[in-house]
């Protein structure tokens, strides 16, 4: 059985790993159970990284619309990850300080796709965030992000908060979002920089946050008292570009 629809999806047990041989771009892998039939499909995805989680039949039978899927459905990528290192390579090319954007929990699609696509316009040299606990290289993102999903790399990396500390061998300094922090225009964004933006709910999680070198805040002047995620990302992203174009 190999089936696979529009919203980028592939169930069954044989078309699922034969998706795995490939090294087809998989997001996730619902399954019914860990063991069992399904065992040999588990253990492939986690010798490949790819994030296994348990379900029930009927959102499987909802994700499928009813289709025979074994138990089992991966859920594909809209364009493929890359390593972080590759995310250095540009910066390295360019012959520019790096400059990432780390989302931290950013679980709505349409906000991935929003800051995916204002870090595009603004030439950072690409976007990190974790296996889990965030929206990934779906449908909803690529469409959101207007096609710059096809264009600015994303690495998918187990611990957000672990990348950080080896880059910061590296000479990275982060600087997250939160409301608790300095006004974003007065620390210096023009070396290797990677900028933090927080879930949307709950913003930085604590070993992210205690990794960052900064807090960055955005003055609010309104009754409400915090912004969306991606527009607090975009005035970051540009306030960054502004400090290094002046720097030129």
């Amino acid at each position: 059985m190999y089936e696979q629809n529009e919203q980028s999806l592939i169930y069954g047990r044989n078309a699922v790993m034969e998706a795995l041989r490939a090294d087809t771009p998989l997001d996730h892998i619902y399954v019914t159970a860990m063991g069992g039939p399904l065992g040999a499909i588990c253990a492939e995805a986690k010798k490949r990284g790819i994030v296994v989680k348990v379900t029930d039949n009927r959102k499987l039978d909802a994700m499928t619309e009813n289709a025979n899927h074994q138990g089992v459905c991966a859920q594909g990528a809209c364009a493929a990850y890359v390593s972080v290192a590759e995310l250095l390579r540009r910066s390295e090319e360019k012959g520019t300080a790096p400059f990432l954007i780390l989302c931290d929990g950013i679980e709505d699609p349409h906000n991935l796709g929003a800051i995916l696509r204002t870090a595009e316009a603004a030439g950072a040299d690409g976007v990190i965030i974790p296996k889990r606990r965030s929206a990934s290289l779906t449908q909803t993102v690529f469409k959101t992000s207007a096609g710059a999903a096809s264009w600015i790399p994303v690495a998918r990396v187990g611990n957000l908060a672990t990348e950080m500390i080896a880059l910061k061998k590296k000479d990275f300094w982060f600087f997250g979002a939160d409301m608790d922090g300095s006004h974003y225009t007065q620390t210096d964004l023009k070396g290797a920089v990677g900028l933090v933006i927080g879930s949307e709910g709950f913003g930085l999680s604590a070993p992210v946050k205690a990794q960052c070198d900064g807090i960055l805040s955005l003055p609010m002047f309104g009754k409400v008292n915090s912004l969306n995620a991606s527009v607090a990302a975009g005035i970051l992203i540009y306030e960054t570009v502004r400090q290094r174009s002046s720097a030129k």
